[in-house]
């Protein structure tokens, strides 16, 4: 049964303009060449964008989209390390600016996108790595750029949430950097979800199980649900998910993931981690890209207002 009747009315345009593709090898090519073309427009400000590059673990030079707001903003600055989204096979910084070039100026902040590796190209651990050396670099280069080391948070959106969790993950085990945060929204959490046969009314427009499962697999290089994957690779298999740093997660009630962030929000809390869901009714994969819809405005305010509590001295919280 198709669920489009219970997505929200203001968002039936979007879902028309944003046709869902299926993926496979052949369409994946194709998805790349139509976002490399797909940029949409920044509307100027005043904050600046820097490209920098880091050094991953192989020697890959890894490139940093940085974006500083005006010299008159107070330093030291917040800062957002960001992790683009895509199914863990498509994806880049530059695709973002739209919506990274405004919050860089409203948050009065700094934030940094990574341009990580994408599957199956380089599968599993190679994404996950690159994002932590690109944090790495961030920490390193902080007082150059004017940040605060104490107020770096992690943020991304679907397969860049996943990451995002994956990231908050691998400092806690490795003793570092410690993020101020992690901003989760609709994240891409468990290859687990691929063995279920019926997602009731989720996952029937843009990201959908047959998607799902070609990301996992790539980024997994294996079938997913097998046993011993990585929590680095699939943070809800993590065992243990006390010592992250405050979480705010948001999903849509539509969308594949709903049920893995809502199980992820909870395992936070019973794990003594602050955390704050939020789950918008007739939202699908994707629904705040464009503020088409009251639903999708909320969500990006909802965002905006969650990353101005964290990115906040701890002496005015």
């Amino acid at each position: 049964m198709s669920s489009r009747h219970l997505v929200d009315p203001e968002l039936l345009p979007l879902l028309d303009q944003f046709a869902t593709v299926v993926l496979d090898t052949a369409t994946l090519a194709d998805l790349r060449r139509a976002e490399a073309g797909a940029r949409l427009p920044a509307p100027p400000n005043s904050v600046r964008l820097e490209r920098h590059w880091a050094t991953a673990a192989d020697g890959h030079r890894l490139g940093l989209d940085v974006y500083l707001p005006a010299p008159t903003v107070p330093r030291p600055l917040g800062c957002i390390y960001h992790i683009h989204g895509g199914g863990y096979v498509g994806g880049a910084p530059e695709l973002n600016e739209f919506f990274l070039r405004p919050m860089a100026e409203q948050l009065g902040c700094a934030i940094v996108s990574v341009a990580y590796r994408l599957a199956p190209e380089h599968p599993h651990p190679t994404p996950v790595e690159d994002c932590f050396a690109g944090l790495g670099w961030t920490v390193a280069a902080a007082s150059a750029l004017g940040i605060d080391r104490a107020r770096i948070g992690v943020m991304g959106e679907s397969a860049g949430g996943g990451l995002a969790a994956a990231l908050a993950l691998l400092t806690r085990d490795r003793g570092g950097p410690a993020l101020a945060f992690q901003l989760l929204t609709y994240p891409m959490l468990d290859d687990r979800s691929c063995t279920r046969a019926d997602h009731g009314f989720a996952g029937e427009f843009i990201w959908t199980a047959h998607n799902n499962r070609f990301g996992w697999r790539a980024l997994l290089g294996e079938e997913p649900g097998a046993p011993g994957i990585s929590p680095y690779a699939a943070p809800a298999r993590a065992g243990d998910l006390a010592h992250l740093p405050p979480s705010w997660i948001a999903t849509g009630a539509l969308d594949l993931f709903a049920e893995e962030n809502i199980d992820h929000a909870r395992r936070l809390l019973a794990a003594g981690v602050p955390c704050e869901l939020h789950l918008y009714p007739g939202a699908f994969h994707g629904f705040d890209i464009l503020p088409v819809a009251e639903v999708s405005r909320r969500a990006a305010a909802d965002r905006l207002a969650a990353l101005e509590r964290f990115l906040r001295p701890a002496g005015l919280r």
